[in-house]
């Protein structure tokens, strides 16, 4: 005959619902980090697989490192600041080692819009020299109009896909790197409709500002959004080369 018998303890309606809830929780917790890094894994995966990593020309040694300049950003004596703390909604951090100017006394267009039918954006606004990403992409270091020869180089925000909305241009460039060679993008101005076509997409360093220089063989687009998806650590560069003029064209 045994000395002891232990009899399990019927566990209490309380402890089963805390039991439960604890198991909830920490599934839901899983489920919810599963949501945020998986677009960020996924690109990091797709882009060293299927995308370009160009080093491009080094920053010359006279100009202070990006990484410098948005350390010291939230003020002049202060470099302790998380650099999470920038504000990547203002067009001149994307590349803080280039100069931001004013149009030119030539490049009479305050703003014309864009068009990319694959990703459903239709006639965004394109401000020319433009600093606030919010209110509409912009047209960076504007030195030369759309149609002509040169490099236009128009920025545009990008955020998680889960959080991508159509009609708010801090979310207007997250499906970008979708794009593919041959497809168009489409310049509207007042005198009528450009149509270049992407021919080539790669990623680079935010210190790698040859992606910024002119070049005048031909007339060029490049368009620009933060990746992975949701962070800044990279630019993700898509360049588009005119296909088509339409019968004039007068910049306003």
């Amino acid at each position: 005959m045994s000395l002891y018998v232990y009899v399990r303890e019927k566990q209490s309606v309380k402890k089963k619902v805390v039991n439960y809830a604890s198991y909830a929780t920490l599934t839901l917790g899983s489920l919810l980090l599963f949501w945020a890094f998986y677009p960020v894994i996924s690109f990091e995966i797709y882009s060293r697989l299927f995308i370009q990593r160009q080093t491009a020309t080094p920053v010359p040694s006279p100009l202070t490192s990006s990484l410098s300049i948005a350390d010291t950003v939230i003020g002049s004596n202060n470099g302790i600041f998380s650099n999470n703390l920038r504000d990547f909604t203002q067009a001149s951090l994307w590349f803080p080692t280039s100069k931001n100017q004013a149009p030119t006394s030539t490049f009479k267009a305050k703003e014309y819009s864009l068009s990319i039918p694959k990703l459903n954006i239709d006639r965004a606004r394109v401000i020319v020299g433009g600093e606030d990403l919010t209110k509409g992409l912009v047209h960076y270091l504007p030195v030369t109009p759309p149609g002509e020869h040169g490099n236009v180089v128009i920025f545009g925000h990008s955020t998680l896909p889960q959080l991508y909305n159509t009609k708010d241009y801090k979310t207007i460039f997250t499906y970008l790197p979708s794009l593919e060679k041959g497809d168009k993008v489409l310049v509207n101005s007042d005198g009528g409709t450009l149509e270049y076509q992407v021919y080539e997409m790669f990623v680079v360093k935010p210190d790698q500002i040859s992606v910024l220089e002119q070049k005048f063989d031909a007339s060029y687009l490049t368009l620009v959004t933060c990746v992975p998806p949701g962070t800044y650590w990279n630019r993700l560069v898509v360049r588009a080369k005119l296909s088509k003029l339409p019968d004039q064209l007068s910049l306003k």
